[in-house]
């Protein structure tokens, strides 16, 4: 069984495929956290923890005379602020007297098949068989307050998965405040850890970097009210000498895609204690008498065969059971997005001229970007405005899609609902929708304000706007743009007592209008966007089968913006597309080759005009796409290696570190093993250089592999263990691909 329980002791074991994790009410009610790791047989791990007076650690009241029993020193499941607990703490509620001591104990359980479904929120699907998954739910209560909270953990076993959610309600006849209320708290009592975050910038998202934990706090976290391109709500613990293939890593993905926070700190015993959840830095939420906070959900796992089988774990839990399994085995198509062709200079006419272009290189659908609603001639008008400009589209959209499908071709568009501009009709008559503080010039950026998507009349406009352009043509896809974070928080929707809620109600009512058009137009796919990366998360493929990575469309920077989304997020989620040399944001020239090698690598797509292709470039493109489509399958839902060259493991390397790396190499294999591609990418070449091994990973060792274009047939093992020599590359940023076939 996935849950088991051993009620007169207390302890609650959740059994994963290749993990165990285990809890214990102890006699305060405590609920102590006793192990997370490999699979044992154990039923009982209290032996782990001792008590031991540490000094300036108090002691619980009825252990007074117990010096030894501190709830600043013992594991914990769920910590609380004013219990003695100095370390960071998950959650704190105050009283209407000003009272912060919060004291949640044990109080009772229930097990259930299923898996637990927050209303409003993202979280992982059931599998098609959903008798699979078991969730417990351990009840916390405290005595003074009334406040109780409801631990939910959701055991995915086969997939070797715990999701983790929290409801804190009020109990009391009086209301309380709740000012920070994270989504889960773990400690790791022992070990010698490293933390991997990804930090970053807009063009520069998610950048790994891999720190040994210090003593103290280290926090990782967004007040933007996204998700950020500066710090991804995604960590990794691990042991200090974790590599790709070996040793313990612990993986927390907070599914959210508003301000966050995860701090990890190393106390006076050597524990590291990890929380998670929403940021409380602005957050203060009112809780009525019977009302209820429903915290993000957490996807947890453990590999204890590296990074890369941890990779592997989040890949296949996002992709199967966080993605719509409608998206599960469905190709992408391939794509033309005007944006970087035209920008916003467009009209009906030039929509058809891409279309004939993208038509005669073998792409399979137009993209209409920024420019086609409202008076929308630059950034600085027409957001809210969502109807079509037909002084561009003098065809009007329906005839303009039409035409495009005659050519064979699919159609998408984009948008930005979430945004307004000061010069548009909707503002002029509804300044109240956009978030912005009393009596203050509000912040601005891109000359824009953001709507307030905590009211329900703003999400009735959306929705309806939204519903009545794609109803009105044969849309099958949108980009759904955000492109500024949120600073003014405050809502003329909202009393003064819950300012304090905006940000996080501002993303509930996101999901809302997301959730409403994803089921109204099943058959639309969307695709998410925040200025490129700026809200890449778990919580947006809830919705979104596929983001845009980074508006950084420069293949070599790629390469380190790939890299790092792909330690948690799986490659058909990763939009990507191949732009003009010199690329327009770095003017770095790259060879069309290895521009469309990283292109592949993703979603694959072209952000470019056709009409100023060489006839050259235009065969080298038709093949590119001839060739992905044979690589699309294995590409899309083949299992993910991250590959060493010369013996370098790409784990080990901080993002500082990267530029000088030689070479980056990545694998893509079929789930049956029977195929498998491999991409060397040179950042740098010399003359009469060395020859570089490269030793594919994930194949079956007793197969034999026919290496495509070469009269090459070799064994699964002599490839992974002794591996491929690469022959010496030259040019700018060569690239290599290397096809392995089973040889029948």
């Amino acid at each position: 069984m996935s849950i088991e329980i051993n009620e007169q002791e207390k302890i609650f074991i959740l059994n994963t495929k290749h993990s165990t994790y285990m809890i214990k009410a102890d006699d305060t009610g405590c609920l102590r956290h006793l192990y997370y790791g490999p699979s044992v047989p154990d039923k009982d791990l209290t032996f782990l923890q001792a008590g031991c007076d540490r000094g300036f650690s108090g002691n619980p009241y009825e252990k007074k005379l117990d010096r030894g029993y501190s709830f600043d020193t013992i594991p914990q499941e769920y910590s609380c602020h004013g219990t003695g607990d100095h370390r960071v703490y998950a959650a704190e509620a105050e009283t209407e007297e000003g009272s912060r001591a919060t004291d949640l104990r044990y109080e009772s359980y229930r097990a259930e098949k299923g898996v637990y479904e927050p209303e409003g929120l993202p979280h992982v699907r059931p599998d098609e068989d959903a008798a699979q998954e078991e969730t417990l739910r351990i009840l916390m209560r405290d005595a003074v307050t009334d406040l109780t909270a409801e631990l939910i953990y959701t055991v995915f076993s086969e997939k070797d998965v715990i999701e983790r959610a929290v409801r804190l309600t009020n109990d009391s006849d009086r209301t309380l405040f709740l000012n920070k209320a994270a989504s889960v708290c773990v400690d790791h009592q022992y070990g010698d850890f490293d933390i991997i975050h990804f930090h970053g910038r807009h063009c520069m998202e998610r950048q790994p970097e891999r720190l040994p934990v210090p003593t103290g706090v280290f926090s990782v976290q967004s007040g933007r009210g996204i998700s950020s391109h500066h710090h991804n709500p995604f960590v990794i613990i691990c042991d200090h000498d974790a590599g790709e293939d070996h040793g313990s890593c612990y993986g927390y993905m907070l599914m959210y895609s508003g301000s966050h926070k995860t701090e990890i700190e190393k106390d006076q015993t050597g524990s590291v204690r990890l929380v998670t959840g929403v940021n409380n830095d602005e957050f203060r939420w009112k809780l009525t008498p019977g009302e209820t906070f429903q915290t993000p959900a957490v996807i947890m796992t453990f590999s204890d065969k590296g990074l890369g089988k941890l990779t592997r774990k989040f890949h296949r839990i996002i992709r199967e059971n966080v993605i719509d399994r409608k998206y599960l085995n469905s190709e992408r198509p391939v794509l033309l997005n005007s944006w970087e062709a035209c920008y916003m200079e467009f009209n009906d006419e030039k929509m058809l001229e891409l279309a004939d272009g993208a038509k005669d290189l073998g792409i399979e659908m137009v993209v209409m970007d920024d420019g086609w609603f409202g008076d929308r001639d630059s950034d600085n008008s027409g957001l809210g405005d969502w109807f079509v400009n037909l002084n561009k589209i003098k065809c009007g959209l329906p005839e303009l899609v039409r035409k495009i499908n005659d050519k064979g071709l699919r159609f998408g568009i984009w948008m930005e609902p979430e945004m307004i501009s000061e010069d548009s009709d909707l503002y002029r008559a509804h300044p109240e929708w956009a978030l912005t503080d009393p009596d203050r010039k509000p912040v601005m950026a891109r000359n824009q304000l953001v709507l307030d998507m905590t009211r329900e009349d703003v999400r009735e406009y959306l929705f309806n706007c939204i519903s009545e352009i794609l109803s009105s043509a044969n849309i099958e896809y949108v980009k759904w743009d955000n492109n500024r974070g949120l600073d003014n928080l405050y809502s003329n929707a909202l009393p003064e007592d819950r300012q304090g809620e905006v940000s996080h109600r501002y993303v509930l009512g996101m999901y809302d209008l997301l959730g409403r058009v994803t089921k109204a137009f099943p058959d639309v796919m969307i695709e998410g966007c925040c200025g490129g990366g700026g809200r890449f998360d778990a919580g947006m493929l809830f919705y979104c089968p596929q983001i845009w990575c980074s508006d950084n469309t420069d293949a070599i920077n790629r390469l380190k913006i790939q890299r790092g989304t792909a330690y948690g997020y799986p490659v058909s989620a990763i939009g990507s597309h191949v732009s003009e040399s010199p690329n327009q944001l770095t003017w770095r020239h790259s060879p069309l080759e290895t521009r469309a090698a990283v292109a592949m690598s993703g979603t694959f797509g072209y952000e470019l005009d056709p009409s100023r292709l060489t006839e050259e470039e235009k065969e080298e493109i038709r093949q590119e796409i001839r060739e992905y489509r044979i690589y699309r399958k294995v590409i899309q839902s083949g299992r993910y290696f991250r590959l060493n060259i010369g013996g370098a493991d790409p784990s080990r390397f901080s993002a500082e570190r990267l530029p000088s790396l030689d070479f980056q190499a990545w694998e893509f294999v079929s789930d049956d093993r029977s195929e498998a591609f491999v991409f060397v990418a040179a950042l740098s070449v010399e003359a009469n250089a060395p020859f570089q091994l490269i030793r594919p990973d994930g194949l079956d060792p007793d197969m034999t592999y026919h290496i495509a274009g070469t009269d090459v047939t070799v064994s699964g093992a002599a490839l992974m263990y002794n591996g491929l020599r690469l022959d010496m590359m030259r040019g700018d940023f060569p690239i290599r691909r290397i096809h392995l076939i089973e040889h029948l």
